[in-house]
């Protein structure tokens, strides 16, 4: 079937760099002879019919935006074949030959349920948690990064002038690659992660005391979400047993916000043309991603298929060996 008509959805968590994404498929289809269009809340937009013609103008100045202007929601409903079937009939309705998803894992389940209903789809990635298996890079990781390590890099300050500890819980879902990445670049002591269990004596408690005989002013403890433990009541249980003054921040979704890095803007750039050029070619269901450094593309079933990425050792290495 000749591609035509092509929608456009951002959906599950809003990621920064997904407008930019949204930019390249829409300039690069217009670019290529397609008519572009909006959906508007992901899933839950389609099946309101939230859908209407976009032109390059509709892309316009949104490059340095976070968030998605297309808007974003969860859609329960859609995990039902009947939903995906009212879908798939409004996207034809509407004209549409072809959807560019762009989101994580669950949007990706969205889309290949749209393929199997006759609706080519192709997925782009865009989770600043960077746990899609099958990718080495998502949209929005880097800049949740660099918002995470300039805010721990504030609360240091501040722990410093006060001698205190603080534990900071940095998003991620149930991946610690957030976690481990901001750890090493802001200096943190200590870092717990989901795929690695903890020790509180061995692992929190006796670093804290060291820190505190060797005269330190300060001592960071990275924690990912993913992790088992409430921080507040941890930092209470610090206090209690080093006699450190300690806090606890929850950086929340500060991380989700904010103008994206270059990095993500140059990334989601080529990962939108690329959706085209797949489309072009006449290709759905498929993925793309960056595999080696380089863009690439794997089917959909393959992908949602692949084990969770390994955390780096190495890096996990380093964490500790730099911790003091």
């Amino acid at each position: 079937m000749k591609i035509k008509n092509v929608g456009v959805l951002t959906s599950g968590g809003d990621a920064p760099g997904m407008n930019a994404a949204v930019r390249s498929v829409v300039r690069c289809g217009l670019a290529s002879g397609l008519n572009m269009f909006a959906i508007y809340d992901g899933f839950k937009g389609l099946l309101k019919e939230q859908i209407e013609p976009m032109t390059t103008r509709s892309v316009c100045d949104i490059i340095q935006r976070g968030g998605t202007i297309l808007s974003t929601a969860r859609c329960i409903e859609f995990v039902q074949e009947e939903y995906q079937k009212i879908g798939a009939d409004i996207a034809r309705k509407h004209g549409l030959d072809a959807i560019v998803v762009i989101g994580g894992d669950g949007s990706f389940m969205g889309a290949r349920a749209l393929t199997r209903q006759g609706v080519p789809t192709i997925g782009i990635p865009g989770t600043i948690d960077n746990d899609i298996a099958c990718s080495e890079y998502t949209i929005g990781y880097d800049t949740a990064l660099n918002t995470a390590m300039e805010a721990i890099d504030k609360i240091r300050d501040t722990m410093t002038s006060h001698s205190r500890c603080c534990l900071v819980e940095v998003m991620g879902r149930n991946a610690g690659y957030l976690a481990l990445n901001v750890a090493v670049a802001t200096g943190a002591e200590t870092v717990l992660i989901p795929e690695r269990p903890f020790d509180f004596e061995k692992d929190v408690l006796e670093p804290v005391r060291e820190a505190k005989q060797a005269g330190k002013k300060n001592h960071i403890i990275v924690v990912a979400e993913g992790v088992d433990c409430d921080v507040m009541e941890m930092a209470k249980k610090i206090e209690a047993e080093t006699k450190v003054s300690t806090r606890a921040s929850i950086l929340g979704h500060i991380q989700r916000g904010g103008s994206p890095t270059c990095r993500d803007r140059v990334t989601a750039a080529q990962m939108g043309q690329k959706a085209i050029e797949l489309l072009l070619e006449g290709k759905s269901d498929r993925v793309v991603r960056i595999k080696d450094g380089k863009i690439d593309d794997i089917d959909v079933n393959e992908g949602l298929s692949m084990q969770k990425k390994a955390i780096d050792e190495e890096e996990l290495k380093l964490a500790g060996m730099l911790a003091f």
